[in-house]
C-alpha cells in the first residue's frame, strides 16, 4: 500500500514530509486544514504511506449506506452529533482498550468556514493522556507535513496557540474557509 500510495500522491502533485514518530503508538492527529471532502482522501493515502491504520471521525450517515462497510473499512469511526457530550469519554476509553491507535480529528469540526476550533481533539488527547501529531494539509504547496508532536499540558489557552502556530502558512483547498485569525473557543 505504500508504494500505491506513494505514487498515487506523486501523481496528483501532492509530495508528504516529515517523518512518522515511531514512538506514538497511539495519538490523536491534528488534521488541518479541514476545507473540503478530498481532505479526508489525502489523509488517507498518506497515512498508508507511512503505514499507520488511521481513524478518523465522520457522521454516523456515511456509515448508514450500502456502501457504509468500505468508508469503516478505510478507518471510519461513526459519531452520533447529538451525543457530543459524550465523544470525548467514548473515544478516551477506545484509546485504553486499544495498544495502537492513531485518531485523526479535525479541529475545525467541519468543511465549511470555521470561525473558531473545536476543543475536542486538545480534550481527547488529554483525557486519553495520549500526545498530539501535527499534521498540516497545505494546499499552496500540495505537501501534506508531519510537522511535529505535541504533548498537550491540559492548558487548553495556553497550548492552543503554539499549535494553531503551525499551521500559520498553510493553505486549505477552499483558502476563506481556515482562518487562523479566529480567536480560540
Amino acid at each position: 500500500m505504500r508504494n500505491v500510495s506513494a505514487l498515487f500522491l506523486a501523481v496528483s502533485g501532492w509530495k508528504v514530509e516529515g517523518d512518522w514518530p515511531g514512538d506514538a503508538d497511539k495519538a490523536v492527529l491534528v488534521a488541518a486544514p479541514h476545507t473540503s471532502n478530498w481532505d479526508g482522501w489525502w489523509m488517507i493515502l498518506a497515512a498508508a504511506f507511512y503505514r499507520v491504520k488511521l481513524r478518523w471521525m465522520g457522521k454516523k450517515s456515511l456509515v448508514d449506506n450500502p456502501f457504509g462497510w468500505l468508508i469503516r473499512w478505510l478507518g471510519c469511526v461513526p459519531v452520533d452529533r447529538k451525543a457530543a457530550s459524550d465523544i470525548v469519554e467514548q473515544t478516551a476509553a477506545a484509546f485504553a482498550q486499544s495498544d495502537r491507535l492513531t485518531l485523526a480529528v479535525a479541529p475545525e469540526g467541519t468543511r465549511s468556514a470555521a470561525e473558531e476550533w473545536k476543543s475536542g481533539f486538545y480534550r481527547i488527547a488529554v483525557k486519553a493522556r495520549v500526545p498530539l501529531i501535527i499534521s498540516v494539509l497545505d494546499y499552496g504547496t500540495r505537501t501534506i507535513r508531519i510537522a511535529g508532536v505535541f504533548q498537550p499540558t491540559g492548558d487548553y489557552d495556553a497550548d492552543l496557540p503554539l499549535i494553531r502556530a503551525y499551521y500559520a502558512d498553510a493553505r486549505g483547498r477552499h483558502e476563506s474557509q481556515f482562518s487562523m485569525d479566529a480567536p480560540p473557543d
